[in-house]
């Protein structure tokens, strides 16, 4: 890696940050579960990256151990964001016997 390549990738790193509590501080406390058990559920994608580094061909015995713990670490946010989300659905859902009768 050079030392352009790496400046490069901090500065979109540190502006990634920046933007990222930007837009999260913008949103309304109301809406700041379901966004993140929303984003939580998308970031399946990290699995999927995780599962090509582990079981990446002549991969030395770090980067399998790295790789493992992301795909642990994911799953674990997944199902989390899952979880989460389950429960917020569960507060709209109308108990039985609490029918309006009009």
């Amino acid at each position: 890696m050079t030392e352009t390549s790496f400046l490069v990738e901090v500065t979109i790193l540190v502006l990634a940050i920046f933007l990222g509590f930007e837009v999260i501080s913008k949103v309304p406390t109301l809406l700041h579960t379901p966004l993140m058990s929303g984003t939580n559920a998308i970031h399946g994608i990290v699995i999927v990256g995780a599962i090509l580094i582990a079981g990446r061909a002549g991969a030395d015995t770090l980067t399998r151990v790295v790789g493992f713990f992301a795909v642990v670490l994911g799953t674990a946010n997944v199902v989390g964001g899952f979880v989460v989300t389950d429960r917020m659905l569960e507060m709209f859902k109308r108990k039985p016997g609490s029918e309006r009768s009009e």
